[in-house]
Parts: structure tokens; sequence; C-alpha cells
């Protein structure tokens, strides 16, 4: 079994490499061949064999792979030795190259050149030499050279050391350095890199406390470890930047360690930047969870105190035995109050805190809204529960002081009664005697009024329902008292001022003429009325300058063949919105000139004819397409010179789309103008053609649809549509490894059916000089009949879940908002209750024929039991009736429609 060459450092070799028996200068071939130089070692032979093999190994790992499967070029330099010593070197290096090529790179030793001793005898030797021996060497191609003139024409001189006549910069102490300390920054990346994941598994698996100080103390403890790796960070950061610029300035011709060290920086900023991502979202989970904690025990402090106030409230008595302990209750309720206030505005605060951090998108919003929700409604019920004690304390005081009352009105009638009586009849005659009584009845009645005994009956209707039947009967028959009084001495005043009355003589007042002023004629306005003018665009001269001039001989010969047979599709369903106009929406509209409250039903009435405008949008895309093949021709340019036109025709095609837009902006502004009579129908009109503008939106979205196998019409009426995030969670799929990113979620388009729920994949395609055209390729479906819905999924208020056949597949979809989501949510809820109602009514209707069927097979056969009719539903007693004829009719037309079902169903039971 081959094993694999165990990766080599330069740490691991570094006395091998220090002999310099073999060295990586950095020069390249004319290819880019790396080039290993064995330069004149005295001692090459005596290296052993496992040294000679390490640093080959290294030095042929240094180079890119790129590089390395070019073919590496070896520069053998023996001009000083004897050619004994040439072929004893060139033997061991090809044994040794070879044996390393053929593990490693096979067929990778591109060239070998030799550098032969300059000496003539020694040269001729290794001429005959090698020719004799070549083939022990198995190498593809020795090449032996005399100088290094020779050399030069192999390698150009930039790319070799100035042993070889070259002007290659190059010190071999600095290049073992320097590969030292690229390799302790990688080893320092490594294990940077290491730890970054290690403590990013920590702070993922790390479960959030439940208390403040836990939560301050964790925040605390990750903050330092991250502050900690950060300076590490820097500090390994720093370390490769001076790497980099000082290999820079030694060795600025060898690319291969630049390219490490930029690798390494790269890694080590890309693990940067990846590790201060994951920290933010995590360092801001800890802070919301502070808030929460903190959130929590403010709650729990305050909820409390909320407790103790209604326990104190509740506590208090609504009822007393008299005045003063009514009074007292009362105040005691007050006191209450205003020891209660402070606690109840912060709860108030604390509440208006929780929905800042709702709005401030916090990860525990199914946590805050309850509590928040809570302390509003313990303040509610506080409040309530105060109002109405004290309603019931101040009404119970109210009649007791009526209750107390009672008494006045019975003792002002009797110092009426005995006044009235008190007055002699003979003294009342004279003028005197008469005006004396008045004046008495006249301060009694001032009395009277001074101690509030008018008041009885206002507050006898105040309280007239929480008077007890005692009190009630004790004032009614004080009211009544009063009443007989007060006619009484009504009676005895005008009697007496009839008495008191002078004889004098009448004076006969003469009213003065009044002048005759000039009548102005009145001049009546009549109300203005003012009219309503619709702009409706008839383009009618453009449609028949063009559309007939397709037809004209004279014209034939201009027409591009592009054109031919597709004029339907240029113009779409263009004749048929012109009719509409024309003849009918238009005639309708100006009658409403006079009466614009009949606008809105004039909509309404034409609602299904105004759908030609969604035949003519999914048109508009294949009338563009024909458009662009033919739009510059000489035939739509003479046309456009005939009729003057300053735009051309494809701009009063687009009129309709833009026409379909317009209606719903005239109906917003008539509705700013509009009050009483016609604003009901004007609000029906304007949601009806916003409706119409969002079908004709969603079937031009509908028919970007690619890949469906299915009849889209058969999947129901196209209710939403439109692009979301979606994580999918099958039970069949399990999780992997918990790493520092999360998971990317799906870009996907969602069509909502009344049947079926596709996912689609949003693709732009550009045409040349144009917009880019969405297409949708189909992915996925669902059938609505075995979908369910989850509308709250923790972490995200903007989220909901989609699930499929029991959960088996759980589709996580992300909103883009809060409005979306509602908007989604409540369709596809619509849609599952209306098949579960659809579905009920069916059973329903079923089992009631199946009832039915069971009476009339009953009681045809004359059975008794369970289903059987009762002695009152006999046949004797119901021949006669019409309810046992019509109940009989129905029956029999029920088992007629399903002969075998139900009966099939009977038999079985």
């Amino acid at each position: 079994m081959q094993q694999d060459i165990r990766p080599l450092l330069a740490v691991d070799i570094i006395e091998q490499l220090h002999r310099q028996f073999a060295l990586l200068s950095g020069g390249r071939g004319e290819d880019g061949a790396p080039i290993i130089t064995f330069p004149e070692y005295s001692g090459f032979s005596e290296v052993p064999e496992e040294d000679f093999l390490n640093v080959v190994t290294y030095l042929t790992s240094i180079p890119s792979l790129d590089a390395a499967s070019i073919g590496f070029i070896i520069i053998i330099d023996r001009r000083k030795d004897k050619w004994s010593s040439v072929k004893a070197s060139l033997s061991r290096i090809a044994v040794s190259m070879v044996m390393f090529f053929q593990r490693a790179f096979p067929g990778n030793l591109q060239l070998v050149l030799v550098l032969r001793p300059s000496r003539l005898l020694q040269r001729a030797m290794a001429d005959i030499g090698l020719k004799l021996h070549k083939d022990d060497f198995k190498m593809k191609v020795i090449v032996m050279l005399n100088s290094l003139s020779d050399l030069h024409s192999y390698v150009d001189k930039s790319q070799l050391t100035r042993d070889f006549g070259g002007i290659l910069e190059y010190s071999h102490s600095q290049w073992i350095h320097h590969r030292t300390a690229i390799e302790n920054f990688a080893l320092t990346v490594k294990s940077t890199a290491q730890m970054l994941q290690r403590f990013g598994a920590q702070l993922a698996e790390t479960e959030l406390p439940n208390d403040v100080q836990g939560t301050k103390d964790l925040l605390t403890v990750h903050t330092d470890k991250h502050n900690n790796l950060k300076d590490e960070l820097k500090l390994a950061l720093r370390q490769g930047n001076t790497l980099f610029t000082s290999h820079e300035l030694l060795f600025c011709a060898n690319s291969e360690d630049d390219d490490v060290c930029f690798r390494l920086l790269a890694q080590l900023d890309e693990t940067e930047n990846a590790f201060e991502q994951f920290w933010c979202k995590h360092h801001l989970k800890l802070e919301q969870c502070l808030q929460l904690r903190h959130f929590e025990q403010d709650f729990r402090e305050v909820k409390v105190c909320l407790d103790s106030l209604l326990d104190g409230l509740n506590s208090l008595s609504d009822t007393g035995d008299c005045v003063a302990r009514v009074e007292h209750l009362l105040k005691e309720l007050k006191a209450l109050e205003k020891k209660g206030q402070p606690t109840v505005e912060k709860a108030q605060l604390h509440a208006s805190h929780g929905d800042q951090l709702i709005q401030s998108n916090h990860y525990a919003v199914d946590s805050i809204r309850p509590k928040c929700v809570e302390l509003r409604r313990v303040c509610d019920d506080f409040s309530n529960e105060a109002k109405k004690k004290f309603d019931v304390l101040s009404k119970s005081l109210c009649l007791y002081l009526l209750h107390t009352s009672l008494c006045l009105p019975y003792m002002s009638c009797c110092s009426g009664i005995y006044l009235l009586a008190s007055q002699a009849v003979d003294k009342c005659q004279s003028q005197e005697g008469a005006e004396s009584a008045l004046t008495d009845i006249e301060h009694f009645l001032d009395s009277a009024e001074k101690n509030q005994l008018t008041e009885l009956r206002n507050l006898h209707n105040q309280f007239e329902v929480v008077l007890s039947e005692d009190i009630k009967g004790g004032v009614l028959k004080a009211l009544k008292r009063l009443e007989d009084v007060q006619e009484m001495f009504e009676k005895r005043s005008v009697s007496l001022k009839r008495l008191s009355a002078k004889q004098t003589r009448p004076i006969q007042p003469v009213a003065p003429r009044p002048e005759s002023s000039p009548k102005r004629p009145s001049q009546k306005t009549p109300p203005r009325t003012t009219g309503i003018s619709f702009f409706l665009f008839l383009f009618h001269s453009a449609f028949q300058g063009y559309f007939a001039e397709l037809n004209n001989s004279e014209l034939s010969h201009l027409i591009p063949p592009t054109l031919e047979n597709k004029k339907d599709v240029l113009f779409g369903n263009l004749p048929e919105i012109y009719e509409f106009h024309n003849k009918t929406f238009l005639v309708e509209l100006e009658n409403c000139a006079e009466k614009p409250e009949l606008v809105g039903i004039c909509f309404l009435k034409r609602k299904e004819e105004l759908q030609v405008y969604e035949k003519y949008c999914q048109n508009k895309p294949r009338s563009e397409v024909v458009w662009r093949q033919c739009g510059d021709s000489f035939f739509f340019q003479e046309c456009q010179k005939k009729l003057d036109h300053k735009l051309s025709l494809d701009a009063y095609l687009l009129k309709p789309v833009q026409r379909i837009t317009k209606y719903q902006l005239m109906l917003k502004e008539m509705l700013k103008c509009s009050k009483g009579e016609g604003m009901v129908e004007l609000e029906e009109a304007l949601a009806t053609m916003l409706d119409i503008i969002k079908s004709v939106n969603d079937s031009m979205h509908q028919i970007a649809i690619t890949g469906f196998e299915g009849n889209l019409s058969e999947l129901g009426k196209l209710l939403m549509q439109g692009s979301f995030n979606v994580w999918t969670d099958h039970k069949k799929v399990h999780s992997k490894v918990k790493d520092l990113a999360r998971f990317k979620p799906m870009q996907r388009h969602l069509f909502l059916y009344d049947r079926m729920l596709l996912f689609c994949k949003k693709r732009e395609e550009t045409t040349e000089g144009h917009e880019k055209t969405p297409t949708y390729s189909f992915k996925h479906s669902l059938k609505m009949s075995s979908v369910g819905i989850t509308e709250n999924v923790k972490g995200d208020s903007k989220k909901f879940e989609v699930w499929y056949n029991g959960r088996e597949e759980v589709y996580i979809i992300q909103a883009p908002s809060m409005d979306v989501k509602n908007m989604w949510v409540s369709e596809i809820r619509k849609v599952l209750t209306g098949q579960l109602e659809a579905c009920r009514g069916t059973c329903i209707h079923l089992d009631l024929r199946i009832c039915l069927c069971r009476q009339l097979l009953f009681f045809l056969s004359g059975c008794t039991g369970p289903w059987a009719l009762g002695p009152h539903m006999a046949p004797s007693s119901l021949c006669s009736s019409s309810l046992f004829l019509s109940m009989l009719i129905i029956t029999i037309k029920t088992f007629c429609l399903f002969p075998v079902q139900i009966h099939a169903h009977l038999s079985n039971n």
C-alpha cells in the first residue's frame, strides 16, 4: 500500500538545509518551471540518503501545484570535480529524483543541466562516460554544458544566481530564516482559526441564564474572551504584515513566498471577518437577553405591587351602615388610589418599555408581548374597580343624605298649612290685609327655596334605580305632599293678588306706526352643481392609422416580414378595449357629470367588462417582442409621418396599461371631495379597481412561470404572489455540523392558488438594450388540502411556517415586512377555513339525506325502532296531511339521487 510523504517543515531539516548541497533560489525557466540547484559540495557523496531525500522533498513542495505540474529544471554544478564525482552525483540524484517524482509528481522532471568539469581530461571523460552510462541515469533529458554561456542559452541570467553568472540575489541563510518565519506564521494562523472556531462553538452551545446577574457575568466573560482573541488576531496580522514587508525587501524575485504570505494574510482576514460577524450577532443576543432579564425582573416587582393594590382594593368594602362610615370608606379609597398612582404609572412605563423592545426586533417578542398585555390589564382592572367602588359609595352617600333629609318636606308642609290656616279671611278682604298675607306667603316660599326643598325631585330622579322600596315610597309620599301644598299656595296667591289690585283708569297705549321700509326682492341663487369631466384616452386615430394601413396595398412592400400573421399579437385586444369605452363606459360616465355620486355605481356595474385590461396586459410582453423586431421598419415610420404623431406606436400601445392604474387614482380623489351620498359605492368601486390591478399584476407574474408540468388554470384563482426567504426542515434530513456561519436561506417566489402553493425561483433574463424580464422557474408545490400553517415563529416576527403532511415537510417563510406576512397568513387561513367549511357542509348534507332515507325505509316496511316514526306520525294520521306528503316527496327525491351509496350505508348499519 502506497504511503503519503509526510509534510516537512524547515525546522525539521534545519541542519540538512544549512549544508547547502541543494537549494531553491526562486529562479524559473522560460515556461515557468522551478529551478533546483545542486551547487559544488565536496561532501555530497557523504550525505545520508534520508537527508538527501528529505531536502529534495521539502524543496519540491515549496512551489505551487501549477508551477510543479510544468516540471522541474535541475542544475548540477560539477565544474571543479572529476568525472567519477559527476557520475556518482548523477546516479544518486537520478535514483533519488526518480523515487521522489514517481511517488509525488510522476513525469515532472523536465530537464537536467550539468556543468561538466572544466579540466580538459575530465571533460573528455565526462563526454565518453555520459554516452556509455546514459541509460543508467534513468533521466529523460541530460544536457552537458561546457560553460556558463551555454547555461545562459537555457536559463535567462535574471533567473540565475551570481554563482552562475546571473543577477538573481540570493542568500541561503536568509532564505532559511524567512522560510522558518513563514511556516511559524502558518502555524499561528491555523491555531488562531482553531481557537476562534472552538470559541464560536462554545458561544453557540452556551445556554442563556435566567437571571440578571448571571447574564451580566456571562456577557462580561464572553466579552473578555472576545477581546483577548481580538488582541491575538491583531498580533497575528501584525506578524504577517511584518513578514510580508520584510520578504518584499529581501526576496523580491521569489514570488512563491509572496503568494504564501498573501494567502495566509487573506485567510486570517477572512477568519477575522467571519468571527466578528458571528460575535456581533451573539453580543446583540446577549444584550437583548440582559434587557429581557431586566424587563422580567421589573415585571415581577411591578406585578407584586399591583396585585397588592388589587387585594387592598378588593378588601375595601363598598357598603356602609351610616353616612360617617361611607365617608370614611371614600376617604380610604382616595388614599389607596393616591398610594397606587406611582405603581400604576411605573407599570404603564414598563409596558411602554416592552413595546420599545418589541419594535426593536427583540428575539423574545413572544415572551415580552403577553407581559405588556398583562400589565395594562391589571392597571385597567385597578382603575375600573376603583371607579366602580367610588360610584357605589358616592351613590350610597347620596341615598343616606336623601333619607336623612326626608323629614324636611314634612316640616315645611306642616308649617305651610299652619300659615294658610292662620290667615283670617276677613282681614284679607281689604287691600292692606291682602298685601300683608301675600307678603307672608312670599317669605315662606323664599325660605322653602333656601332649604332646597325643590331638589328632592331631582334627587329622586337621579337615584331612582338604586332606591329601596321603603325609601322610594317615602320620597314619593313627600313629593305628593309638596305638590299638594304648592297647589294650595298658588291658589291662595292668585286670590290675594286679585284682592290687592287697585282700580285705576286704564291708559290706552298708542303704538307708533312703524316706518315702512322698501321691500327688497329676495334673490335666490340656485345651487351650483360642479361637473365632473373624465379624460378617456381613445386613440382611435393612432389605432386606425396603423392597424388599417396593414391592409393598404400601397404600403405592403414596406411591411416587415416579421410582422406577418402577428398583427393580433402586436395590438392584442385593443379593438375590444376601444369598443367598450367608446360605446359603453364613456357614455355612462358622461351621464354622471350632473350626478357624480353615481360614478361608483357605474364602475361596479362594469366590473366584469373592465377585466379586458387583464387580457391586454398578459399579451403585452409578446407585443413588446414583436415591436422590438419590427419597430424600426419604414412602414411604421411612414404611418407615424402620415398621422403627424410625435410619439411612435409603442407609446400608444402602453396607454391601456397606464389607464388601468389611473382609474383608482381618480376614485381616490373623488372620495376626498365626496361626503354623504355615494361614498359607499365609491369605496366599493375603489376596492374593485385595486383588485383588478392586483389581478392584472398577478397574472403578469403567472405567465412567467416555467417548468410547471400541470395546468395552472386547474389550480383555481391566483390569490397572492411575492418573493420570500425560505428555509426547509424535513423529518428525513438530519442536522449536520454546528459552525460559525448560519445556513443561507433560499430565495423563492411563492404563488398561492385555491388548490396549491407553488415555490419558484426568480430569474431575470436580459435582452440586449432592454430591461430585465423576470421568469419564475418552478421548483416545488404543495396541495392546499394537506397544508397547515403556524402563524408565529420564535425569533423573528416576520416568519411563519407552512407544513405539509403532518409536519413531514416544514417550510419556514420570512416575509419582507409584517404587513406582507399578515396578508399572506390571513389569505392562507381563509383558504384552509373554506376547505373545512366545504367539507363540513358536504358531510352534514349527506348525513341528512341518509337520515331521511332511513325514515322512508322504516316507514314503508312498518318497522319500529329508533328510526321509526312516532305514533303521532303514523300513516293513518298523516295520509291526508300535506306535511306528510311533502316529507315523503323530499325523502323519495333524496333517495333517488343517491340510491347506491345510501342503500349501501343502510345495509351496513
